[in-house]
């Protein structure tokens, strides 16, 4: 997945029911977020045990969805309205498991990190 160039990046911060595919996630854009889902932002949704995320953009004439599901650990929760605005940079991180906010790593990045320095 390529990030971005110029596009707006939106994370929805309300649980996302991971069952909804194009046209339910776009509904979610245009309706509760307030932005036109074919615009080419991207639009970030995650679940409510913080497991999955999607990523819905339009791209070229169509709707592109990418999705990852988290083996361990979580995404992290952000605080905040209905919608917040995140960088490219920002959403690396939110993919990677990467607090960006705060001091500290979620469970999965504590653990690869001990695995790395133990070896």
């Amino acid at each position: 997945m390529l990030l971005p160039s110029h596009p707006r990046i939106w994370l929805y911060t309300v649980a996302t029911d991971m069952r909804k595919q194009f046209d339910g996630l776009a509904a979610l854009a245009q309706t509760q977020l307030q932005e036109k889902a074919a615009s080419g932002d991207w639009f970030v949704f995650i679940n409510r045990k913080r497991t999955q995320m999607k990523v819905l953009y339009y791209h070229q004439g169509g709707y592109c969805l990418w999705s990852k599901r988290l083996e361990r650990g979580t995404y992290q929760q952000v605080p905040g309205g209905l919608k917040l605005p995140l960088n490219g940079a920002q959403l690396q991180c939110l993919i990677d498991g990467i607090y960006w906010q705060k001091d500290k790593q979620n469970k999965r990045h504590n653990q690869l990190n001990l695995l790395y320095f133990d070896s």
